[in-house]
């Protein structure tokens, strides 16, 4: 018997059909400082005229979410996912994104499926304004359990020294917050428990929505609304509430002396974190610490500066304020 890659699990046709099938999805996000074609052993990107340039660069996936795509057989936003982890970070450090290259492992490649999820990314990096320049996928028999997959995301962007985030961040800054798409991407070990344990799924929201559909919303990418505030030196520190909700994310872009104070009744928590927090149980600590709440993004603005954000910025509101700090990076008022 010939003991050959395919015997061994491994069709390199099918991974040869998957790059002929996501090749016209990267290339449609390229542009001219994209100097190598699709194919090479690395990828080229020229860089921009920028005053101080500084690289900034974040890698990041989407943790247990994958889990809950697969179990609802859903991969077309998957990838919008791991685009808007890395794509906002970049952005809360103050920097323009440039170019992603994304992972993907799984047990056996199915190139529908891939070129599905790849599609998603490729949408996700045209939001963000980043070439998906190139990428990695990798079949791994008996590394995966069967028709699972794995997904990471790399980004690097650029900022002029001056315009990079935090800076200025001062006592009296008004706290703005950007409204979220839904869940995005943490606290899904949660809400998988959640799933499982208890009603939470048996009915919908009250628009329709299945819960597992609300769910699976992408992340909102806010590139393209927030980068033109930065360049125009209107934004003081951006806060993205990713995995640590508020509670760790918001102190990240304070200086050691300050703190944030919110006012919990500046916004109403969406149905979704509601039938969240009901279906566990769940103190409003802990909310606080594992979701976003209906708030993707928080930006520190200088007092005077707050009418032109929020005239940039029509669905954001403002939350809360920069103060000194006595005890605690972040305070929520009335509590």
């Amino acid at each position: 018997m010939t003991i050959d890659y395919e015997h061994a699990g491994v069709s390199i046709e099918a991974g040869n059909e998957t790059v002929r099938r996501i090749a016209p999805l990267a290339q449609a996000t390229q542009n001219p400082a994209v100097l190598d074609q699709l194919g090479g052993f690395a990828a080229a990107y020229r860089m921009p005229e920028v005053p101080e340039p500084v690289l900034v660069s974040a890698t990041d996936g989407v943790g247990t979410k994958l889990l809950l795509a697969l179990q609802c057989d859903q991969h077309d936003t998957i990838g919008i996912d791991l685009v808007a982890m890395v794509a906002n970070d970049l952005l809360a450090s103050g920097a323009q994104p440039l170019f992603f290259l994304d992972y993907l492992a799984t047990d056996v490649v199915d190139p529908a499926r891939i070129e599905t999820i790849v599609r998603g990314i490729a949408y996700g990096c045209s939001q963000a304004g980043m070439a998906l320049i190139g990428g990695e996928t990798a079949e791994m028999p008996g590394m995966y359990p069967q028709h699972h997959y794995d997904l990471a995301g790399f980004a690097v962007g650029v900022a002029s020294a001056s315009q990079m985030l935090p800076k200025h961040v001062t006592a009296g800054d008004v706290l703005i917050g950007l409204p979220s798409s839904g869940v995005h991407s943490n606290g899904f070990s949660l809400v998988r428990e959640l799933l499982a344990e208890t009603n939470l799924g048996n009915m919908p929201l009250a628009d329709g929505t299945e819960v597992t559909t609300a769910l699976l919303q992408p992340t909102k990418i806010y590139v393209r609304e927030v980068l033109p505030l930065i360049q125009a030196g209107l934004i003081h520190g951006i806060a993205h509430i990713t995995g640590g909700g508020f509670t760790d994310n918001v102190p990240r872009m304070l200086p050691a002396a300050l703190a944030a104070e919110i006012d919990p009744a500046s916004w109403t928590w969406p149905e979704l974190f509601q039938r969240l927090q009901t279906a566990g149980g769940l103190a409003k600590a802990e909310m606080r610490r594992t979701f976003n709440l209906g708030i993707g993004l928080v930006l520190a603005v200088s007092a005077t500066d707050v009418p032109a954000v929020l005239a940039a910025l029509p669905h954001a509101r403002k939350i809360g304020r920069v103060t000194p700090r006595s005890t605690h990076a972040l305070t929520w008022r009335g509590e």
